[in-house]
């Protein structure tokens, strides 16, 4: 497939792919003197024609890294539906200036959020799309955190925002494959070696999650799989043997 429109890759790319209704989410870091990292369609594309041709919708999740024009149009060709962070600037400020004006009375201690959808055209935009913000008002913060989403989906904002910060639960993912089975450790001079590597260390983490689902006692089943490498499977103890029954003897 062709990936006009969409350039080479940055120097780390990382992409996600989620079961069910099928999500791509992107990340890109670019090197220090990039001020705008590039997208790697010849990763990203081919992955994307793929997943719709075993007939999964995809939905395309990217950061801000990835809010340009160009990605728009092509993901709308496609026929895919998208959420990318946008940053901040007056024109979207001034779409939700009546949000902006914190509320009157004693401060909440429970954050007070406001969403609100609306369509906007860039200048660099052929046609309007329509953008999510979230505005949160904070205890003893002056000023309100604000997010813009950049999407073609039709679902209500709240639930758009919520969609969208499970991108960040696909980063807790990753980072728990770098630490827990060093996923990224790939030191071998041949790239198949890496390769048989990488699907190691990915059989690995999945047999751990697997046994973190199915077989863990439910007050310990959210623990990381770092957490339970440390706790349980290098913890040392003693087996302790008796005429009827045995002791497991573990440190505290």
């Amino acid at each position: 497939m062709p990936t006009t429109g969409i350039l080479s890759p940055p120097a780390i790319t990382r992409y996600c792919c989620s079961t069910g209704r099928e999500t791509v989410s992107v990340r890109s870091c670019g090197p220090a003197t990039c001020t705008a990292p590039r997208t790697g369609g010849e990763v990203l594309l081919p992955e994307i024609e793929r997943q719709q041709g075993m007939g999964k919708e995809v939905v395309f999740r990217a950061d801000a890294a990835f809010a340009k024009p160009e990605i728009y149009e092509t993901m709308e060709d496609l026929g895919v539906k998208y959420a990318i962070r946008l940053p901040a600037n007056d024109n979207l400020l001034r779409d939700i200036e009546e949000l902006l004006t914190r509320p009157v009375g004693r401060p909440s201690h429970k954050p007070i959020v406001w969403y609100k959808g609306f369509l906007h055209q860039a200048a660099s935009w052929k046609t309007a799309r329509r953008v999510v913000a979230k505005v949160e008002f904070h205890a003893g913060e002056l000023f309100p955190r604000l997010g813009f989403i950049v999407t073609n989906l039709e679902t209500p904002s709240r639930a758009m925002v919520r969609f969208y910060n499970k991108r960040g639960t696909a980063e807790q993912w990753i980072k728990e494959g770098k630490q827990a089975v060093k996923m990224t450790r790939l030191s071998c001079h041949r790239f198949r070696s890496n390769q048989v590597r990488l699907a190691l260390s990915l059989l690995a983490y999945n047999l751990g999650n697997l046994w973190r689902r199915l077989t863990l006692p439910r007050r310990i089943e959210n623990w990381t799989l770092t957490s339970l490498q440390q706790r349980l499977v290098k913890t040392g103890g003693r087996l302790v043997k008796h005429a009827r029954y045995y002791w497991l003897l573990l440190v505290e």
